[in-house]
């Protein structure tokens, strides 16, 4: 997904360095199918990736730790920008706005100042899938990446036809996501991996009795 926005091998390289990189692209995926505009993405992901090293220095551990350190960021930028430019125009909002939307997708719970993103209903309703692969299948990091990304362009997916809740699937649901990805050009292989991250998805929720049939 970062190669679609970014060009540089090193800006990429530095964003998927930092300790929050998976949360970051979790948020640049929501962005794209929300229709941000790629300027949009361009300006947002510096501020969250400079959130999480803000964070980091403030000693924060892991990501839940993060909401504790909003406005102490936000304070933080405006001061450096009015000390550089001497402008007195709205910062806050530019800042804050980034950083509370990412925080709303990957924090149960969060809720900020600014208007947050919904968070995405699958993995609302079974929490504990991206654990399953990480301990279970034994799935690295950049795996699990990519199961995140095909469930973001699902649930992206389910909020546009109106379905609300997993319980609502059906093999029509499933059948027409799958028909659509593919008639939108995408690559068979790509196409073929989605589909297993969905199986491998629904498999799991069944197992963990979230749904009544396999």
């Amino acid at each position: 997904m970062l190669e679609e926005y970014f060009i540089r091998p090193a800006t990429i390289d530095r964003i998927r360095s930092s300790w929050i990189s998976t949360e970051i692209e979790t948020y640049v995926s929501w962005l794209v199918d929300q229709g941000y505009s790629t300027k949009s993405i361009w300006r947002r992901v510096p501020i969250v990736f400079a959130f999480g090293e803000f964070g980091r220095g403030r000693r924060a551990c892991s990501v839940g730790d993060l909401a504790a350190h909003v406005e102490a960021f936000v304070a933080d930028r405006v001061a450096a920008h009015e000390a550089r430019t001497g402008s007195t125009r709205p910062m806050a909002k530019e800042v804050r706005g980034p950083v509370e939307q990412m925080l709303s997708l990957v924090l149960p719970g969060f809720r900020g100042l600014w208007p947050t993103a919904p968070r995405p209903a699958l993995r609302h309703e079974v929490p504990g899938f991206f654990h399953y692969l990480i301990e279970e299948r034994g799935l690295r990091p950049a795996s699990v990446l990519g199961y995140r990304h095909h469930l973001d362009r699902f649930e992206a997916y389910l909020r546009r036809i109106g379905v609300g809740s997993i319980g609502e699937l059906s093999p029509a649901i499933l059948s027409a996501f799958v028909v659509e990805r593919a008639g939108t050009g995408l690559a068979k292989s790509t196409v073929r991996d989605g589909a297993g991250v969905l199986r491998v998805f629904l498999r799991y929720a069944h197992r963990e009795g979230v749904l009544a049939s396999d």
